[in-house]
């Protein structure tokens, strides 16, 4: 529940313009609140009472809050909208990124970020003014937009690095809508299907025996479907830091997202040491699961230790997550400086293990990239696909791509210039 604080009943006081304000940041951030909910909800506090604020907060409550997942969000819009009076400067602070390897003065608690872009994204729009407030008249300007790009298509080029505080939340609005889906693999198990090639034999016997043991109709199979896991593979250096914060909320997304088709995503996070942070993906709340995966891993914005991270997953992770034909994002910019030759047998390994890597990288978004780095030139050879992980696009991309098994991205041309 939210803190207690005392309510301060203005002189011209104006209940349900903003319990309808209060409702409409609620539907912003998620809720499936209507007007009928919001009219319900007026009538209850006429009912209630509003001078017992614990009351007041469980009418509301009542009114709006559905879903467990919900009332997280719930108190902390409520906190912000009745009861903080400084809730403007905690609306600002809460804007800030939600993962964070390290210690903030003040933490964020769960879903107050998601509080503050509803409240703030309708600051302006829908504050009820005062009735002698007036717009002042100004000079109409005509504008012809018929050449230039929606800001949602701006927003899908933009690189992750150059968005301001306001584009990075609706671009994570954006993520959040976005599916990765994947093809089934056929197996060998099967399951009964009018037209399936194989015979089931035992049905088809056990069928007959019903009928004195004359076969009647022959019991066909055909492929079970066989869902593949995702492992998730993010670096979280100092030079992958913004990537990272933004894909987590992609990740988070695709884990939570029902009828994907993945059997299991599991996500890890490595900078100087692996972390497995795949647990916390499970919470629905995105917030909540950002802030208990930023704060288990303790190298964000660290260094840099590609080599060893991969050999620890090689070692402790890999036959645990990478059966049923299991497909690998690996997300770093590749810029490693240990042994190359010790990159290159872990990358190998690696690329035995999986069904498909899928390498994405951020440094692709420059039209002059050249494998130099000997990092990239150690990885870049046990890959199947090689591609750009730098904006909304450009995971769109991926998400068309990432069941063709002939898509090696740029891997083909970046190999032609190591071997020129």
């Amino acid at each position: 529940m939210a803190e207690q604080l005392p309510l301060e009943i203005p002189d011209e006081p104006k209940l349900a313009q903003n319990i309808t304000h209060f409702a409409r940041a609620l539907r912003k951030a998620g809720l499936p609140i209507g007007p009928g909910r919001v009219i319900d909800a007026v009538h209850a506090v006429e009912v209630a009472g509003f001078t017992e604020k614990r009351d007041f907060y469980w009418t509301l409550h009542a009114c709006f809050v559905t879903r467990p997942e919900h009332r997280a969000v719930f108190s902390q819009i409520f906190r912000l909208y009745w009861r903080d009076p400084r809730y403007l400067e905690h609306m600002m602070a809460a804007m800030l990124p939600a993962v964070r390897g390290v210690q903030e003065e003040r933490n964020a608690q769960s879903a107050e970020k998601r509080a503050a872009e509803a409240l703030l994204d309708g600051a302006n729009r829908d504050v009820p003014q005062a009735p002698d407030q007036e717009e002042e008249e100004g000079t109409e300007i005509e504008v012809n937009a018929s050449l230039t790009m929606s800001r949602e298509e701006k927003l899908r080029s933009l690189d992750f690095e150059q968005m301001s505080t306001a584009e990075v939340a609706q671009a994570k609005r954006m993520l959040a809508r976005l599916s990765l889906p994947v093809k089934p693999i056929p197996s060998r198990r099967g399951q009964a299907s009018l037209r399936g090639h194989r015979i089931d034999w035992r049905r088809t016997l056990r069928s007959s025996m019903r009928q004195g043991g004359e076969i009647h109709d022959i019991a066909r199979l055909t492929p079970k479907p066989r869902w593949p896991n995702l492992v998730v593979l993010c670096d979280i250096s100092g030079s992958m830091s913004q990537y990272s914060r933004i894909i987590l909320h992609f990740l988070h997304a695709v884990s939570n997202a029902k009828g994907a088709g993945w059997a299991k995503v599991h996500a890890f996070t490595f900078g100087t040491r692996l972390t497995n942070i795949t647990r916390h993906l499970d919470h629905r709340d995105v917030d909540a699961s950002l802030a208990a995966a930023g704060a288990e891993a303790q190298d964000w914005e660290g260094g840099t230790r590609i080599g060893e991270c991969l050999h620890a997953f090689n070692r402790d992770w890999s036959r645990r997550v990478m059966g049923q034909g299991a497909v690998v994002l690996l997300i770093t910019d590749g810029l490693d400086r240990d042994d190359p030759d010790a990159l290159g047998r872990e990358m190998e390994r690696l690329h035995l293990s999986a069904r498909r890597l899928i390498w994405l990288n951020p440094l692709l978004r420059w039209d002059g990239f050249a494998p130099k780095a000997r990092g990239i030139m150690a990885m870049l050879p046990h890959v199947d696909s090689f591609r750009a992980g730098h904006s909304i696009a450009s995971l769109e991309e991926l998400a068309q791509v990432i069941s063709r098994p002939d898509d090696v991205g740029e891997k083909a041309r970046l190999m032609a210039l190591i071997s020129s």
